[in-house]
């Protein structure tokens, strides 16, 4: 390519930092896509010799595909493959997906992914024209900078070098890849199989759903966070107005391996194909068919999400933890938090916070998690609540927190991430291999040796105290009673 077009809003630029950040990720992608990942691009892609990917005709370009109105592209590049027993509500279908199987790509996607059968790093099916084809899957990839849509954390990952490698046109500085945590190391059933097989899966085994969920937004509003701890988050899954729709999955015309084209077919799924759950905690049954993540292009599959506060449809707050911009107003910190560059976030326990004076309790009706400092040293992770530090010994610790701000006693608790969540590099795993540091990133969980390693979980020291504040006061005759009020979350999220 030589030459590329793009048109910026005016109107939608802005100075804000985080949406500075996202305005400068999109972009770069659209940068990417004029430099190679483009459909009308993927017929001229050679390999580390030179040599065209794709077979010349006798005008010495590739055959060109009438309906898709561009050169068509060999197996060699992209390829169809069909997913038997696919997951759905109502039992199992045949589903028919397509792979980007350049040689860069599927090393990297298999490595990212801890799965050697994976046949190549799955394209998106559904969308218009520029965007079915031209992005990877949003199911599988999510945050990848290079799916349909922006969600959240948008990050450039080795997968995306590598398929600019493949194209035969660039070298990639792979130093420069971002991490992405979606999907890293969860193996065949992660990238092969649907969401419902994951979750369905998982639960049975009593393991964890994520990086999907089944919670439906209500109140009282319950948080989580996202894979990275870089936001608080709520899941997807919300009702949509009609049944989750069907599926017309088109089979592009591809050069099959008699070098004949195959017939344009079009193939029209069950249409349960993207209701992926049999039943969901609080749905009334016979309703889940309505229920699905809000991101149609990840095939409704609902995941845990960053979202704004809202008032009168106007932003007030993100939620991502490292923007300054996003602390809540002093008056409705019930949980002390904290965002700014160093925060990550940080489950609470399944009590509700609550602030008390002298005469009054609040409990706010939105818990869950929340964003505050950290640090990483001597193998610990420290975790820093109204400048005061608490050490996390092992995995799943509670720290209960009571401390007093502006008249309120502040009580709640957090609990303790494992430590190679935020501090990375494992002790274990440095000892094992002591070059990972600096050189296999994917084997240590990557990181920066200077936040320190990771000792591993042992019992906390009988001396060590945590500070607790207590609530003192003082009333002439008899303590006046306390009143209770249950506060709500003020605005709406999205």
């Amino acid at each position: 390519p030589i030459a590329g077009h793009a048109n910026l809003c005016p109107q939608s630029i802005s100075t804000k930092p985080q949406e500075l950040e996202i305005l400068l990720s999109t972009v770069k992608h659209e940068i990417l896509h004029a430099l190679g990942f483009s459909v009308s691009l993927y017929a001229f892609y050679r390999d580390s010799e030179g040599n065209p990917l794709t077979p010349r005709g006798d005008t010495g370009r590739p055959q060109l595909n009438e309906r898709l109105q561009t050169r068509q592209w060999s197996e060699r590049v992209v390829r169809s493959t069909v997913r038997q027993g696919w997951s759905v509500r109502s039992g199992r279908v045949d589903r028919e997906v397509t792979m980007m199987v350049t040689p860069k790509v599927l090393e990297e996607v298999r490595r990212h992914f801890n799965c050697p059968v994976l046949e190549g790093a799955e394209l998106e099916d559904q969308g218009e024209e520029g965007t079915a084809l031209t992005h990877w899957e949003k199911r599988v990839f999510e945050n990848e900078a290079m799916t349909g849509t922006h969600t959240q954390n948008p990050v450039y990952s080795r997968i995306t070098l590598a398929l600019m490698e493949d194209t035969g046109w660039y070298k990639a500085n792979y130093s420069m890849a971002q991490p992405l945590d979606w999907g890293r190391n969860y193996g065949c059933d992660f990238a092969m199989k649907s969401c419902k097989d994951w979750m369905d899966n998982r639960t049975a085994s009593g393991e964890s759903i994520h990086p999907f969920c089944n919670k439906v937004k209500r109140d009282p509003l319950e948080t989580e966070c996202t894979i990275d701890r870089s936001s608080v988050a709520l899941c997807n899954l919300v009702e949509h107005q009609e049944k989750l729709p069907l599926l017309y999955q088109v089979r592009h015309l591809l050069w099959g391996n008699d070098r004949a084209l195959h017939t344009l077919m079009c193939c029209e799924y069950d249409n349960t194909l993207f209701q992926n759950f049999v039943s969901i905690p609080h749905v009334p049954p016979g309703k889940e068919n309505y229920y699905g993540g809000s991101v149609t292009l990840a095939d409704y599959c609902p995941y845990i999400q960053e979202f704004t506060w809202r008032s009168n449809n106007i932003v007030v707050r993100g939620s991502h933890c490292q923007y300054l911009e996003n602390n809540p107003s002093p008056e409705k910190n019930f949980a002390l938090e904290n965002y700014n560059p160093t925060s990550r976030c940080f489950d609470h326990t399944d009590h509700m916070w609550e602030e008390r004076s002298c005469g009054q309790v609040r409990q706010w009706r939105h818990w869950g998690s929340g964003c505050y400092q950290f640090f990483c040293q001597e193998g610990r992770l420290h975790v820093v609540v109204a400048n005061y530090t608490y050490t996390c010994y092992y995995t799943g610790q509670v720290l209960d927190i009571r401390i007093l701000s502006s008249g309120w006693l502040h009580k709640g608790a957090l609990v303790c991430p494992p430590c190679q969540d935020l501090c990375q590099v494992s002790y274990s795993c440095f000892v094992k291999v002591p070059w990972c540091v600096l050189h296999c990133q994917d084997l240590c969980q990557s990181g920066d040796s200077k936040q320190g390693l990771c000792v591993g979980n042992s019992e906390m020291p009988p001396y060590i105290e945590y500070h607790l504040d207590e609530l003192t006061c003082r009333a002439a005759g008899s303590h006046a009673p306390w009143t209770l009020l249950i506060i709500s979350v003020i605005g709406s999220l999205r």
